[in-house]
C-alpha cells in the first residue's frame, strides 16, 4: 500500500494543472447558484478536489469533458479538514484553462496510466486510511463483484428553500455589462442509484450510492429517448451501468468522502465517478 507524506500538497498551488476524472451532479446553492464538485489527479500524480466550481464553467460536456487538462490557481479550503480539498483562488466564476484532452479513440491506454497508478480492492484498508491523519478522502477502488445495481426513488423536487431562493432571484450571474441574468436549477433527479459490490475480505455486498455528472446526464437522455417513461428509462441506465460495465469493462470506482459524514459514518464514501475502459487487452489496443 502507498505511503503518503504528511504534508499532502502545499497550501496554495498556482497554475495547478488537473487531470479532470470527476465531476459530481450539480447541487443548488442560494450563494452561488449551482455548484459541481471536481476531483482529478493534481499533475496525473495526486488526487484533488475542486470545490466549489459553478456548474456554468465545468458540468457541460461541450465545455470540459473528463479527463481533460486544466489549470487554474488553488488554495486550500481553510474549513475542510480534507487534505485534497482545495477551491479556486479566483473564486467560483473564475478562469479555468482547458491544457488538452485525453479521448478514447487510441488512448484508454494513457487513461488507465493515470488511474491506475494507486487503485485499492479492500474497502476495509480504505475506510481505515480515512481515520487516520491525514485522512484519505479521494480514492480508486476496484471491487471484486458487482453484485447489482439499484435505483431507488427519491424526492422529486429540490429543497424548498432552494426553489424559493431561485423564484425569488437570488441566483444569478452578473453579465460583463453589468446587468443580471437568472440561473436556472438543474433538474432534480427522481432517483438514487446505487452500486451492490464486494471487495477483497468481504463477507457480505457494500451499497454505496453514485453521484456521477454522468449518471444524471445519462438517465435524462434515457428519458427523452423513452418519451417520458422513466421505468423505462431507468431499465436503460441500468442496461449501461450493469449488463454492460459489468460485463465489457474493467469497471474502477471513484470514491470520495462527505465533509459532513467524513467522521459519524461507518463507510464516509461515496461513489462520485466510474472508469469502464474496454475489458482486458483490448483497451490497450484502443
Amino acid at each position: 500500500m502507498c505511503q503518503r507524506a504528511a504534508v499532502y500538497l502545499p497550501d496554495a498551488i498556482d497554475g495547478a494543472r488537473v487531470l479532470v476524472t470527476v465531476k459530481t451532479y450539480p447541487q443548488p446553492s442560494g450563494k452561488y447558484g449551482e455548484l459541481v464538485c471536481t476531483a482529478g489527479l493534481l499533475d496525473g500524480e495526486k488526487w484533488i478536489r475542486v470545490y466549489p466550481v459553478s456548474a456554468e464553467l465545468i458540468s457541460s460536456d461541450e465545455r470540459l469533458p473528463k479527463y481533460s487538462w486544466i489549470r487554474l490557481n488553488l488554495k486550500r479550503k481553510g474549513a475542510d479538514f480534507r487534505p485534497e480539498s482545495y477551491s479556486p483562488t479566483d473564486g467560483i466564476d473564475g478562469p479555468i484553462m482547458l491544457d488538452g484532452h485525453i479521448g478514447t479513440s487510441g488512448l484508454w491506454s494513457e487513461r488507465r496510466r493515470y488511474v491506475e497508478a494507486e487503485v485499492f480492492e479492500s474497502m476495509t484498508d480504505l475506510i481505515a486510511l480515512s481515520r487516520k491523519q491525514p485522512p484519505k478522502s479521494l480514492a480508486t477502488l476496484q471491487p471484486r463483484e458487482i453484485v447489482d445495481f439499484v435505483c431507488e426513488p427519491a424526492a422529486r423536487d429540490w429543497r424548498s428553500q432552494w426553489l424559493a431562493q431561485s423564484s425569488q432571484g437570488n441566483m444569478f450571474s452578473v453579465k460583463a455589462e453589468g446587468r443580471t441574468k437568472p440561473r436556472h436549477l438543474v433538474r432534480k433527479l427522481p432517483f438514487n442509484y446505487y452500486y451492490e459490490f464486494l471487495t477483497r475480505g468481504d463477507t457480505r455486498p457494500r451499497r454505496l450510492k453514485i453521484e456521477d455528472w454522468e449518471i444524471g446526464a445519462l438517465f435524462l437522455s434515457c428519458l427523452h429517448r423513452a418519451d417520458g417513461d422513466e421505468t423505462l428509462a431507468n431499465r436503460l441506465v441500468r442496461d449501461k451501468y450493469y449488463s454492460e460495465f459489468c460485463s465489457k469493462k474493467d469497471l474502477l470506482l471513484f470514491l470520495g468522502t462527505t465533509l459532513k459524514n467524513h467522521w459519524v459514518s461507518r463507510n464516509p464514501f461515496l461513489i462520485i465517478g466510474v472508469f469502464y475502459p474496454p475489458s482486458g487487452r483490448q483497451s490497450v489496443l484502443l
